[in-house]
């Protein structure tokens, strides 16, 4: 079982052993896939994230050859940090025993559909261990960009105020959702859901009471302790993965439609 740390810090949390078999396993799935080194080495390079103008990036591929043609798998994945190593596996379909990796997951659907919740997000994630309460409040935010977002889908069919705040929001979605009144599921998901709801409530009076985002005196009560900020973010990527995987299956994406029997002729170029 692993705790709060384990699930949010996983570059450092992963023990060396862990890494090594994990590694193994993804080495073998990647040639189970893709067969041969070319396409290995594609699929890697799409992991691959520039960090700034100057082309530095989160990993380096590594490469047996001089030639540069034959990807070293087992190297390459040694160089990548624990969280990237856990998505890896994720998209592979690797087991990942011992560890429950909401946060990368909840990051990567974050990602496609949802760039100001993911860029919120991001930052309450980086600030937890330095600034707990500021984690807080951005954990908050994203969550409420996630559900203001998934609510503007004309296809949930329902009505919602732009200033509402998170306790109001989930009110809304777990109505919309119908969560705590479909008889097809079972009264234990009803009972979730209802926690849920006052789940939210408590992160969102930590945030307006407990963290720096309103005007507060020295004698009031500020997180400090990033133990709170972790339990917290866990929960919001618990909660968001969550709505995000239930809009999903219920609102598929729509792909748009275009025809395949174009005349070239018709073409205004």
């Amino acid at each position: 079982m692993c705790d709060n740390r384990q699930i949010v810090n996983m570059n450092t949390k992963i023990s060396p052993k862990y890494q090594m078999n994990l590694i193994q396993t993804i080495n073998d799935k990647l040639f189970e896939l893709y067969k041969g080194y070319e396409d290995v080495s594609r699929y890697m390079l799409k992991w691959i994230e520039y960090y700034d103008s100057f082309g530095n990036q989160n990993f380096y591929i590594r490469y047996k050859d001089y030639e540069q043609k034959k990807i070293d798998v087992k190297e390459t994945l040694h160089s990548i940090d624990g969280e990237t190593l856990l998505k890896i596996a994720i998209d592979l379909g690797v087991e990942t025993p011992d560890f429950i990796p909401s946060i990368p997951v909840f990051k990567n659907e974050l990602k496609s559909d949802f760039e100001t919740a993911s860029q919120t997000f991001e930052k309450a994630y980086k600030n937890v261990e330095d600034d707990p309460s500021l984690a807080i409040a951005l954990a908050n935010s994203a969550l409420e960009c996630i559900i203001k977002e998934i609510l503007s889908d004309d296809r949930v069919n329902t009505q919602y105020n732009e200033k509402d705040t998170l306790s109001k929001l989930i009110s809304t979605i777990c109505k919309a959702f119908r969560l705590d009144t479909d008889h097809s599921f079972p009264t234990e998901i009803k009972k979730i859901a209802n926690s849920l709801i006052n789940c939210c409530k408590a992160i969102e009076d930590i945030r307006s009471s407990k963290t720096i985002v309103h005007g507060k005196t020295d004698d009031n009560y500020i997180v400090e302790n990033p133990l709170y900020a972790y339990f917290i973010v866990n929960s919001v990527s618990t909660i968001g993965l969550f709505l995000l995987s239930f809009y999903k299956e219920q609102y598929p994406k729509i792909v748009p439609q275009y025809p395949t029997d174009l005349n070239p002729n018709d073409l205004p170029f």
